[in-house]
């Protein structure tokens, strides 16, 4: 079953990547299991999703205290995963420094099928080793640039020109914070666009309620590839909602290939295996994505937030005036103790 569509899109294929199993580990504290990884890939295959992402939140190789402990390890997801796909695709995501081409090479012995490498937005160049790595290994690479609000359209443009020299087959920017007005999105996936010839992504979130508009955004300025996550499943405020953006885009005339009521079914699933219930944009969702703070950030802050009797919101305003990244958790404390002290003074 398919959604009936308009001329908009012209037939152009828009390809969904679906990171359900691995942005939704932020959202549960990195704890689902192997039952819960084996109902949703199975029922996104049957779905038709092009590509199932597998993992730790953070990617191969971050299970840790600074980041949070996953139930299960690497090895386990992606033999669960690979068992349950017979027609999607296994994806795998991994930043250097947390993962290395020891956990590159553990992944390529589950098959996985496509391995992305993300960096943060100007910092392009930690990718280069991997992803020659995995060149050579004969597997799909492809890069992503994280905290991407906090470069220019143009810095972001010679960064992903840079990830295709590279060895990357496809390029693409993650709205880490859920910052991005329509707009936004616009202005920087045009210039990326012109200045690649690979497939170009976009992954949103939700902070600000402008998921789904801005990756339909994403996709008229040129995006050839969008994540998405099933109830919006994932850090912080959630993702884009994978079961409302299919539909939008196939109205629109976009092709994505993947069953209506197929994808229903897996989104309702989701939302009874995967998750105590579908992420909401609360008031903290909101300041994270006002100040740029990496989505992901959002457990911790509230944990040390409330250990230290100081407002989670002075936290968040503090983290993006000091622009914290993913792999600084160490901050959110540093943060929360001057905020206490402050007060005290």
């Amino acid at each position: 079953m398919s959604a009936a569509t308009s001329p908009g899109g012209a037939g152009k294929p828009v390809v969904i990547h679906d990171a359900s199993l691995r942005d939704g580990h932020h959202a549960v504290r990195h704890q689902l299991d192997r039952e819960q990884l084996r109902a949703y890939a199975r029922a996104a295959d049957i779905a038709g999703v092009p590509v199932v992402e597998v993992g730790h939140g953070n990617g191969l190789g971050a299970s840790s205290l600074q980041v949070g402990q996953a139930r299960l390890g690497d090895d386990e997801m992606l033999s669960i995963v690979r068992e349950a796909l017979c027609d999607s695709r296994m994806a795998v995501f991994m930043l250097p420094g947390w993962g290395t081409t020891a956990d590159l090479e553990r992944a390529i012995a589950h098959q996985v099928d496509m391995v992305r490498i993300g960096t943060h937005c100007t910092e392009g160049d930690l990718a280069e080793r991997h992803l020659g790595f995995l060149r050579e290994q004969g597997v799909e690479a492809q890069a992503v640039l994280l905290m991407s609000h906090m470069a220019s359209p143009d810095r972001l443009a010679r960064e992903c020109a840079q990830l295709v020299e590279f060895g990357a087959s496809a390029v693409g920017i993650m709205d880490s914070s859920g910052h991005y007005l329509p707009a936004d999105v616009t202005e920087r996936i045009g210039a990326m666009r012109e200045a690649v010839d690979v497939p170009v992504m976009f992954h949103a979130h939700n902070n600000l309620g402008m998921a789904v508009a801005n990756s339909i955004a994403a996709v008229e300025a040129g995006a050839d590839i969008l994540d998405a996550c099933a109830r919006g499943f994932g850090a912080g405020a959630g993702n884009t909602q994978l079961e409302v953006l299919v539909p939008v885009l196939e109205r629109m005339g976009f092709s994505t290939g993947i069953d209506l009521y197929g994808l229903l079914d897996a989104a309702d699933i989701a939302e009874r295996e995967l998750m105590p219930a579908p992420p909401t944009i609360d008031s903290v969702s909101v300041v994270s994505g006002l100040a740029g703070v990496f989505s992901g950030f959002k457990n911790r802050v509230l944990d040390v937030s409330r250990r230290e009797d100081v407002d989670p919101r002075d936290v968040f305003f503090e983290l993006g005036r000091r622009q914290a990244v993913a792999g600084q958790e160490d901050l959110i404390i540093e943060v929360a103790l001057a905020l206490k002290a402050a007060r005290g003074a």
